[in-house]
């Protein structure tokens, strides 16, 4: 809830503007532990600069929210297959649809042509996809993007050992033996080969968390 009275404005102004009060406030509806901290890493790997940015499952927007806290001109392209988190985006989004849109999607499918763009983010979307799609899915990506371009994906990742996994569920207070039958796990270093073997560059872990991680590569500038 916002601050009432004689500087409800100016207060609100200062707080809403800023992308670590957003984090904050998104952080208290979310349930998972640590999740802000990877926002926040990433958020700092997206160029001051970048004007143009695609979301990958997009969800209800709160990826895109942020970006658009802290760089109000950035424009957001966020796809999904959900259409009721679309709904939930499109709500989010209702007063600045001029500066983001949202397409119903389904990321096992090819890229629809959309552009180019500065960066490529995603966050917990990438890992419900089978492995040769993700795959093919960093190909797309590398072809959209402009050189320079950054790609930032806040996802799980499978743990290198059970003990990790259990340790993982207990933080999240999960049974044992729970999993989202949607999940396809891997772990971080086939992706970073993957975005490697592309020609993508400072390919790295930048921030995790046992099965949370953020991986981030960058197309290199002088790409033609």
């Amino acid at each position: 809830m916002r601050a009432r009275g004689r500087d409800h404005g100016e207060m609100a102004a200062g707080e809403w503007s800023s992308a670590e009060h957003a984090l904050s406030y998104l952080s208290r509806a979310d349930t998972l532990p640590h999740r802000t901290e990877g926002e926040g890493v990433l958020l700092e790997q997206v160029p001051k600069d970048a004007r143009r940015v695609l979301d990958l499952g997009t969800g209800d927007g709160r990826l895109l929210a942020l970006l658009r806290h802290d760089r109000p001109e950035v424009s957001g392209v966020g796809l999904d297959v959900s259409k009721p988190m679309l709904e939930k985006a499109h709500e989010r989004f209702r007063d600045d649809r001029a500066s983001r849109s949202s397409s119903k999607h389904d990321l096992a499918e090819a890229l629809p042509a959309l552009g180019g763009f500065d960066a490529i983010v995603s966050s917990f979307a990438i890992h419900h996809l089978e492995d040769e799609r993700k795959r093919s899915l960093y190909g797309e990506v590398f072809d959209v993007f402009e050189p320079g371009g950054v790609f930032c994906n806040l996802e799980r990742v499978a743990s290198p050992t059970e003990r990790l996994h259990r340790r993982f569920y207990d933080a999240l207070g999960y049974e044992p033996g729970w999993e989202d039958r949607s999940n396809r796990l891997l772990d971080v270093e086939t992706q970073l080969g993957w975005l490697r073997e592309l020609g993508l560059e400072d390919g790295d872990c930048y921030w995790k968390w046992l099965e949370m991680a953020l991986i981030v590569a960058i197309k290199p500038a002088a790409w033609r």
